[in-house]
């Protein structure tokens, strides 16, 4: 019984003062989508705002884009990594066509290395029209601060 005691009082104290216990958090997101931030830039008015979420305990990322003025219907739209500002990258997390219209909303779990990427800054968001098929309009996402 004392042997019991001693145990749980140890597992409890270990438990609750172990720096290796791990906390799970949301991290808020964020990107200012731009015709400017486009690789080459485009020449657009379109625009747009992409937020969202992403939980380091069940690794799922959630989105919410808005866009306007672009020329023309979206065609596509995709999350693009790894690559910083500046540069082009293949598609990570393509949109479905039914969900094209602004605003896009979805969600994702993400591996690891997506993960990875991702929180480092490494991955960008940009919506395609046909004028613009490369991508009209961009933006780098990153923590919101």
């Amino acid at each position: 019984m004392k042997m019991n005691r001693t145990l749980s009082l140890i597992a409890l104290t270990l438990g609750l003062g172990s720096p290796f216990v791990a906390f799970a958090d949301v991290l808020n997101l964020q990107a200012d989508l731009t015709a400017a931030s486009e690789v080459p830039p485009k020449a657009s008015d379109g625009r747009g705002q992409l937020t969202g979420t992403y939980d380091t305990s069940s690794k799922e990322l959630s989105w919410h884009v808005v866009y306007a003025d672009l020329t023309g219907p979206a065609t596509m739209a995709h999350f693009h990594g790894p690559a910083p500002v500046g540069k082009n990258a293949g598609v990570m997390i393509p949109i479905d066509a039914k969900d094209l219209p602004s605003p896009i909303d979805g969600h994702a779990t993400l591996t690891d290395a997506q993960a990875k990427d991702l929180l480092a800054g490494n991955w960008y968001f940009n919506v395609h029209t046909a004028k613009n098929p490369g991508g009209e309009i961009r933006g780098q996402v990153g923590t919101a601060k």
